[in-house]
């Protein structure tokens, strides 16, 4: 429908016009920004400046839901995080992300297959999906979850296997990182005859975000990574088609929301790139995660609104499975109320807002097209420079992804200090409100497992994780 019709079109002339009278004699040029890779953002965009669209596959929008609203459970008590993952399927999520630490540190003490059914009660693994996020620890935590859904076929087990990314946040691995990989691989394969639903690896970049990396290195690291996985599963016993077609990809989601949504698109048209490549074409499951760097202490309630930024981007960037953290993340563990509130705004937004009806909505923008295109083409050069060094091994041991990175984050650190980055509640318009209510968790100690393998450790320099708030202070 013709909504403009009764409106005389505007010029570029007359918007220049009008910008001019508003910068008072500063050149237009001022108004370009850049990201903290150098990509340039302009002002405007038109028919004349945009980038060319690029050739991917959307996210299919069909079913009940747009996307799967996933619940991010971290609780170190078993009980009470089986609890948390009951009320959070009943409240609305549809599937459940089950954070996992070593003796309860940083996540649920599951230390044996008694404690993982004891977090699983009552989940109907072929109804609800259950993905994992546990590290070194994750080839253990993957035989205890098939042994809890009792080799149901239709279970819907996510194993996440991601070796790459524990070795690039520890710095370390418990024996030879590539023993890890190919010992991942091999369980997997194993896992994947009777789990034939079951996504087996997570290829990760979320660990470059939170360590400061920008957007094109975030992606390089995660093509990279679900290239080492898709061949060590092909080294397993898995055809190529099967073994990409068990890889999922995490990325980071943030409050800047074009910069978010053009990087989940990119990241269609890469993995298309590489799979075509290797003589396969698979359509990518992409999962987005929100980002933790953006989170603040200083007026944590600002925190709301940012994750709902980052989840609309994640939605109309055509994520298919979506988890927030939650708004109290950077003070302590989140309460009942915060839990819910990661729900309800997905909840919100998918079924009131609608958001999810499209399925690219971003198609066609000049603005979300000019950032794809240059996104794509940084993060693939990123990524060959990756499959240059030798693998994604390589790249991490030789610290050429260290150095990059710390590069990024210099940037921040820098955009920060003199002013160019703002963060609302922290640099700017702080408030006085009171802090929201968090949980003192005490770690359960229970003996974890080791999760070494025969043969030296391997070492890197470590991506430890940052906050954006803390560089700015």
């Amino acid at each position: 429908m013709p909504f403009s019709a009764d409106f005389p079109a505007a010029t570029e002339a007359q918007w220049r016009d009008l910008v001019r009278k508003t910068l008072k004699g500063a050149p237009i040029e001022t108004l370009t920004s850049h990201t903290i890779e150098g990509l340039e953002v302009a002002p405007l965009y038109t028919a004349a400046n945009a980038r060319p669209p690029m050739p991917f596959e959307p996210a299919p929008r069909v079913g009940e839901r747009p996307w799967d609203l996933r619940a991010l459970v971290e609780h170190p008590d078993p009980a009470i995080a089986n609890d948390q993952i009951l009320q959070a399927l009943e409240g609305g999520a549809a599937s459940v992300l089950l954070r996992v630490g070593a003796e309860g540190r940083a996540g649920v003490a599951i230390n044996d297959a008694e404690a993982m059914a004891r977090a699983l009660d009552g989940v109907i693994t072929e109804v609800a999906a259950v993905a994992l996020d546990a590290g070194f620890l994750g080839l253990k935590c993957a035989q205890w979850l098939a042994s809890a859904a009792k080799a149901a076929p239709a279970a819907r087990l996510e194993f996440h296997l991601d070796p790459l990314s524990s070795f690039a946040r520890e710095g370390a691995s418990p024996g030879p990182i590539k023993a890890h990989v190919e010992a991942c691989a091999d369980a997997a394969a194993s896992l994947a005859t009777t789990y034939p639903r079951a996504r087996l690896f997570l290829a990760a970049g979320q660990v470059v975000h939170e360590a400061g990396g920008g957007e094109a290195e975030e992606l390089a690291f995660a093509m990279a990574a679900a290239v080492a996985y898709a061949k060590a599963l092909v080294s397993a016993g898995l055809p190529l088609s099967r073994a990409f077609g068990a890889i999922a990809v995490g990325l980071a989601v943030d409050a800047d929301v074009v910069l978010s949504m053009a990087k989940l698109r990119a990241a269609r048209v890469l993995w298309r790139q590489i799979t075509r490549a290797c003589g396969t074409e698979l359509p990518v499951r992409l999962e987005a995660l929100s980002s933790g760097r953006m989170l603040t202490r200083a007026d944590a309630w600002t925190n709301l609104v940012r994750l709902t930024l980052a989840d609309f981007a994640a939605a109309a960037g055509g994520a298919d499975v979506i988890a927030l953290g939650s708004f109290t993340a950077a003070l302590g563990a989140p309460t009942p109320f915060a839990l819910r509130q990661a729900r309800n705004i997905q909840l919100i937004l998918m079924e009131e807002a609608g958001v999810g009806r499209v399925a690219d909505p971003g198609a066609g923008a000049w603005s979300v097209e000019s950032l794809t295109f240059d996104l794509a083409h940084a993060a693939w050069d990123n990524f060959t420079a990756i499959e240059a060094a030798g693998d994604l091994i390589e790249a991490l041991t030789s610290g050429l992804i260290a150095d990059r990175v710390g590069e990024t984050r210099a940037a921040l650190a820098a955009g920060l200090a003199c002013g160019a980055m703002k963060i609302v509640g922290v640099t700017d318009y702080r408030g006085d409100d009171d802090p929201p209510a968090v949980e003192t968790l005490v770690p359960t100690v229970a003996g974890a497992p080791d999760p070494g393998l025969p043969g030296p450790d391997s070492a890197c320099r470590a991506l430890a994780p940052i906050r954006l708030e803390a560089l700015a202070q």
